[in-house]
């Protein structure tokens, strides 16, 4: 039996997802702003794929024909690329379809060929006293070698100046995003109820003669955008004395020279500019070369104003208080009383960060340790720390400094962590740390008791707001105590631990995941109730699914909520047998599905997961993750009463066949349920409930 017909490419797997992003946009019942909006989500993913995933292929590429041989990743690499391209084509059908439904609602995206003179001038003038000082041309000489600077996080416009029998001179303008907004709403002109937005890069396009005239002679101006996509990989220096920090520093720079893996174009620039650009920044024939719109960049429509009505967006749904706490003198009695569990972004972020916020002034309170992978830009979690530290607490911060675009981020913080005292570990050379714990030791009744977080998430107050994830808040001892084991091994790699109650990456994941699908493998065998539930954002190891796949066959059923990349192929045509137990559904809305979750039958007393690590090789063998078992029944009942909601999904579930053909599931007779808001309106009716105990 072929192996290709067993497995999907996570590469070809991931895109589907990306098509999942794409159908909220063209989705006529989701609000128009939201529409807009998930454009540029997807135009945002587009981009991190071609920096990480494109340019993996690309290397591979590259290895094989130093070495030659094998065939099988420039055949991908002709998939992807077609992918890509079918995709390009339906989200400019849906940005256009979008233009007009804005029109629709009075709202007009607006170029510089479409303003009347009136408003012609008045942006002149803005552009001279807000926009201009902000502005140096790159001259595309043959001493400037702009695949050394260009950055991909930015918005570029290509200049043609043309003169009749003078050779044509080229330039770059960076748009300015990171000074200005990219979309300016205009003054009113007549009827206030019609609302113009400009784009920034429309306002330059007006003004390229305030920016060249006086220093360059030319008959024609013209602009076009640009956007070129790097390998977003590096190495880092094995020099020994270099610290960690250091490393990385120096890795970030190589970023902003490696080779490039898409460049993006304006369909209108004339085929010599085209040649000359890709000349000038060295594309290669295994790049994707993609004729484009007038606007790249296009992740800065995430932030589209809404200048219309209310109704153009989705209602607020505002987080919720977790009544767990109420009636208690501070966080740590509301634990010790019980486990605490919350789901974010329905729970408000503010229960962690009050938490931190009392252990840092604390007098009961000895010592915290957290690891960070992602943190907000002005993060209450980080400040919480830095007073702690100076309430003459032991502080210890793991900062995990290779989280992927946000490693000079991190950098900063652990300088700032260092400077006001704080402990900061690096942790493990060879290994990511991804798990997302917190634990705090207390002094109680002359004992030490620890309080211990483990969560799906990062610590981060903005991404709380938008992805989903569960926090498990406890002072079970056994639990907290493993927890410390864990910051142990950070530090002590060298030294053995065991772990009975959590899964901990690489120790002993792969290793109980085994164990937990063999076990309801053989009560199927044995004619005893099985059963698997999976909720993770990708699953691509091959050992794993191959797990799933014989506990399939042994009549394990099988189901699987699966946000992104989906490697294991349910229902594969022309081998029987071999996947129908397994049923796969995505679910893509206004939140990001985030968590882990695994449920196991275990012959009725079910056990239940929560943890931080995918199912992908890279999580279970080269990261350190942690999950952990959910003991309390109140909360084992909870989190299987929300994976229920979102198995009858009727309104935003795709269902994940042997094509990745993204079919929505079929609704039938059952009622409509769209199970982001049943869920708030679950957990609301549960903490109303909790509110009066």
């Amino acid at each position: 039996m072929s192996t290709d017909k067993l497995y999907e490419d996570k590469e070809l797997s991931w895109l589907s997802f990306n098509e999942r992003v794409l159908q909220e946009a063209m989705d006529k019942t989701v609000p128009l702003i939201e529409r807009i909006r998930f454009l540029g989500i997807f135009s945002s993913n587009q981009d991190e794929f071609f920096k990480v995933r494109v340019s993996e292929v690309k290397r591979r590429i590259l290895i094989n024909e130093e070495h030659g041989g094998d065939e099988t990743a420039k055949v991908l690499l002709r998939a992807i690329q077609q992918k890509v391209l079918n995709l390009g084509e339906a989200f400019d059908a849906t940005y256009r379809e979008l233009l007009l439904q804005l029109a629709r609602h009075n709202i007009f995206l607006v170029n510089e060929n479409q303003l009347s003179e009136t408003m012609v001038s008045w942006m002149q003038t803005f552009f001279r006293e807000k926009v201009l000082r902000h502005i140096t041309p790159i001259l595309l000489s043959k001493e400037v070698n702009p695949a050394r600077f260009l950055k991909d996080e930015r918005t570029y416009l290509a200049i043609e100046m043309k003169k009749l029998g003078q050779v044509i001179q080229y330039a770059l303008v960076e748009v300015p995003t990171d000074d200005l907004p990219r979309f300016f709403q205009l003054p009113p002109e007549g009827s206030r109820r019609k609302k113009q937005i400009i784009l920034l890069d429309n306002i330059i396009r007006l003004n390229l003669d305030a920016i060249f005239k006086g220093f360059f002679d030319y008959d024609e101006i013209a602009a076009y955008a640009v956007k070129l996509t790097r390998d977003a990989e590096y190495d880092l220096s094995d020099q020994l004395d270099l610290s960690l920090v250091d490393k990385m520093s120096d890795g970030l720079k190589q970023r902003i020279t490696a080779m490039p893996v898409r460049f993006v174009y304006e369909r209108e620039m004339p085929a010599a500019m085209i040649s000359f650009l890709k000349l000038k920044l060295q594309i290669s024939s295994y790049d994707a070369i993609i004729p484009g719109g007038r606007y790249h960049n296009f992740k800065d429509f995430i932030g589209f104003p809404n200048v219309g009505r209310d109704y153009l967006e989705n209602p607020k749904l505002p987080a919720l208080d977790c009544r767990d706490f109420d009636g208690f003198v501070n966080a740590f009695d509301a634990i010790r009383q019980k486990d605490i569990l919350l789901y974010y972004p329905y729970h408000k972020f503010h229960h962690f960060t009050e938490l931190v916020r009392q252990a840092a002034f604390d007098p009961a309170v000895t010592a915290i340790r957290i690891n960070i992978y992602r943190v907000a830009k002005k993060s209450r979690i980080i400040h919480s720390l830095i007073d702690a530290a100076n309430n003459g607490k032991k502080v210890t911060v793991v900062v995990e400094l290779r989280a992927r675009f946000d490693e000079a981020a991190n950098i900063d913080w652990a300088n700032i962590l260092t400077d006001a005292g704080v402990r900061v570990v690096f942790g493990v050379p060879s290994l990511k740390i991804h798990s997302k714990l917190c634990l705090i030791t207390r002094m109680e009744n002359g004992e030490p008791v620890r309080y211990a977080h483990i969560g799906t998430g990062n610590f981060n107050e903005r991404t709380a707001k938008i992805y989903t994830d569960f926090s498990l808040i406890t002072c079970h001892p056994e639990i907290a105590a493993e927890v410390e084991n864990v910051f142990d091994y950070i530090e002590y790699p060298y030294r053995r631990y065991k772990f009975n109650h959590l899964l901990v990456s690489p120790i002993n994941s792969r290793r109980q995941l085994f164990r937990l699908i063999d076990s309801e493998l053989a009560n199927a065998k044995a004619g005893q109730p099985s059963g698997i539930f999976l909720k993770i954002n990708n699953l691509v190891d091959r050992d794993l699914i191959n797990r799933l796949y014989a506990a399939g066959q042994a009549g394990v059923p099988i189901q699987m909520i699966i946000r992104g990349m989906c490697a294991l192929r349910p229902g594969i045509p022309g081998i029987p047998g071999l996947s129908e137990n397994i049923k796969v559904i995505s679910i893509i809305d206004r939140f990001l599905e985030h968590p882990r979750v695994m449920v196991f039958h275990n012959k009725g007393a079910q056990q239940v997961f929560i943890s931080s690590a995918d199912w992908m090789t890279r999580n279970i063998d080269g990261r350190i993750e942690v999950g952990t078992p959910i003991y309390d029944d109140r909360l084992k009942q909870r989190i299987l009463d929300i994976l229920d909601l979102q198995w009858n999904d009727t309104t935003k579930a795709r269902v994940i066949d042997a094509e990745q053909s993204n079919a929505y599931v079929k609704r039938g007779n059952r009622r409509k349920l769209r199970s982001q808001v049943a869920i708030y309106d679950y957990l609301k009716q549960t903490e109303e409930k909790s509110g009066g105990q």
